[in-house]
């Protein structure tokens, strides 16, 4: 025999959730309401989201939609609960629109599996995909209008199997699912300055006929739709409110469940059980030096890595035991799958390292060289065809780390846990490294003395600071690093070289050689044709060619040498577009994450950095970043 409504949903539970809310104190109720239903409110907010479960029908993958966001209601839709729910939704009503003069319902439901057309191609009897479909329905005259029209706009934007969304509003319609009854009557509603509104989705992210959730599909959706019921709630907020939200991101969920922590933690560790690049970097580059210029550099160099400190399939073990898929906040769980994804690939050109699979693993993480990319590589080496004069090398591995040394001290000032350290790594030969929160460097590595404060820029000043800056985030991923991040990173080291007065022409050819070793290496040209490429048709010193094609051929091939001047493009091209770079040393991320750690900044989920790199605070070099701000290409970099 089900228990009664005021056993379920008791004065009790009512009362204290209201008055939680008029202290403005979190609410989160798992399984408060009777069959599993739950009610999130994250803080004092002018809407709240609900979805009814139809106990009279499958509705696989409805639900989460509504729990994307900060004020929720998933809640059974059983006759006999449904009064219980009306008088919760009636007092969180009263006590939200007494301090906010207005309130928005929001409540999502799925049209009939049997609405979803199963079309075919006229001529080839092909199946056709089936077009999104929204409607909205609202009753004349107590509605929202510029909520209702910015929620138009927001999910005709939305595309899913390559089309765009088809959105119908309805203004004479229930504003609630079918065999529902009102959350709120339209009496009430009037009475209480409530605007009640209804989407219906059609079903297009699950099988109509068994039902079953195309998973990919349905996230692609449910990250699209809570932009755009966001930014409904945000007009909302601004026409009928007395809140005026900086943003309508800031709408979105600061309290977020543990298991997000839980399952960044997990992705953490196991990124930290592995140093891919200190994996693949060989201990025997200068025996092998020996080798191939005493075969008159014909014959490829062998190279030796380091024993595996991980079993790649332990790794990948417990790798896919980690739950990105039921993590609620579509934003974050968007970014925790991508770098669980981006981990797995790792780990298996881990275990390819030496062999043929290996460029095929370094295609998929780290992209290839695209047309404009290499076009570029190659005009930079016609129009700088010798790297100039230049200083010779006098500064030893001991005299850099000492250097590094006060550079971290700088740092370590202004934040007690930049617990960095600069040490020279024996099994190194040469060579600057920064991993793990550490700069290595190169037993026998000699430098120049005008790189010197470039390189510190570059490696302490945008390697370790993102790593320091990201481990004191609440998201441990900004640390190690989100999927992709490497072309913003190494962008914006070369950046710092720029800004710093030391990015030579030496530099500028150096990087797009590797370009061009890389484009080499893809189209299969062998470890020896690529160094003479260098040397004899780019006019690169013998050794330093050595260096570039040993980079990029280490492993099996690691195409990842081609970051540094494509990141170099989008940084300067993020620049021109009044792109800013604080929000860029927030830790370790991609030029695609810009806008998602942007939101979650608003949203209070991520803080502002507590450092920032030593040239912020240079005149000049504040003075070359705003000419990269009127626009400036990397051809015109070295003029600028």
């Amino acid at each position: 025999m089900p228990r009664s409504d005021f056993e379920a949903i008791s004065e009790s539970l009512i009362d204290d959730v209201c008055r939680r809310l008029e202290e403005n104190r979190p609410i989160r109720l798992r399984q408060a309401l009777p069959g599993g239903g739950m009610l999130n409110i994250d803080r004092l907010l002018p809407f709240l989201c609900v979805y009814r479960r139809d106990p009279a029908r499958l509705d696989n993958g409805t639900g989460p939609f509504v729990t994307a966001e900060a004020a929720y209601l998933y809640a059974p839709g059983e006759a006999t609960r449904r009064k219980g729910l009306q008088r919760l939704v009636r007092r969180i009503v009263q006590s939200a629109t007494t301090r906010l003069g207005s309130f928005l319902i929001l409540e999502i439901w799925s049209a009939d599996d049997a609405r979803v057309p199963a079309a075919v191609d006229h001529l080839t009897g092909e199946r056709l995909l089936p077009q999104p479909a929204f409607r909205i329905l609202t009753r004349l005259p107590h509605r929202p209008e510029g909520a209702v029209a910015r929620l138009e706009f927001g999910l005709q934007r939305i595309k899913s199997n390559r089309q765009a969304a088809r959105v119908e509003i309805n203004l004479h319609s229930r504003n609630h699912p079918p065999r529902m009854s009102q959350l709120v009557s339209p009496a009430d509603a009037a009475k209480l300055n409530c605007h009640v509104l209804g989407v219906e989705i059609l079903p297009v992210y699950r099988n109509p006929q068994t039902g079953e959730v195309y998973d990919h599909v349905q996230r692609g959706l449910r990250r699209a739709v809570t932009q755009a019921l966001k930014q409904a709630f945000f007009t909302f907020a601004l026409d009928c409110t007395n809140v005026r939200p900086q943003h309508y991101y800031t709408l979105g969920r600061k309290s977020l469940p543990r298991q997000v922590w839980t399952v960044d933690r997990q992705l953490a560790e196991v990124s930290g059980k592995f140093k891919l690049l200190l994996q693949v970097t060989p201990v025997n580059a200068e025996r092998a030096w020996h080798s191939f210029s005493q075969s008159n550099f014909q014959q490829a160099p062998r190279f030796q890595y380091r024993p595996l400190e991980a079993d790649p399939l332990l790794l990948k073990r417990r790798l896919w035991k980690i739950r990105t898929e039921q993590i609620e906040d579509p934003t974050l769980g968007y970014l925790l799958r991508q770098t669980q994804d981006e981990l797995d690939r790792q780990i298996s050109m881990l275990a390819d390292i030496g062999s043929r699979r290996f460029l095929a693993g370094s295609l998929q993480v780290y992209g290839g060289v695209e047309p404009s990319l290499l076009e570029l590589a190659q005009k930079i080496l016609k129009t700088w065809p010798n790297a100039g004069d230049e200083p010779p090398p006098t500064v030893t591995a001991g005299a850099f780390v000492r250097r590094a040394a006060g550079e971290i001290q700088f740092y370590r000032k202004r934040l007690k846990d930049f617990a960095a350290k600069a040490v020279v790594q024996e099994e190194m030969y040469s060579g600057l490294l920064s991993t793990g929160g550490n700069l290595l460097v190169g037993r026998e590595t000699v430098l120049a003395e005008n790189r010197v404060e470039a390189l510190l820029h570059h490696e302490i000043g945008t390697h370790l600071l993102t790593y320091f800056n990201g481990q004191s985030q609440p998201l441990r991923l900004l640390k190690v690093g989100l999927a992709g991040y490497d072309g913003l990173q190494e962008g914006l080291a070369v950046l710092s070289e720029y800004l710093v007065g030391g990015l030579s022409r030496r530099r500028m050819r150096t990087l797009a050689a590797r370009v061009v070793a890389v484009d080499q290496l893809t189209a299969g040209a062998r470890f020896a044709e690529t160094f003479r490429r260098l040397v004899e048709e780019h006019g690169f010193e013998a050794h330093l060619a050595y260096t570039i094609v040993l980079r990029v051929y280490r492993a099996g091939g690691l195409t990842k040498d081609a970051v540094y001047l494509r990141g170099l493009v989008e940084i300067l091209d993020y620049l021109a577009r009044g792109g800013q770079l604080e929000p860029l040393f927030v830790g370790k991320l991609a030029a695609d994450h810009i806008p998602i750690v942007r939101e979650l900044l608003l949203r209070n989920v991520l803080r502002p950095p507590p450092l920032r790199p030593r040239y912020m605070d240079d005149p000049r070099a504040l003075k070359r970043l705003g000419r990269l701000q009127s626009g400036c290409t990397v051809m015109e970099l070295l003029d600028a």
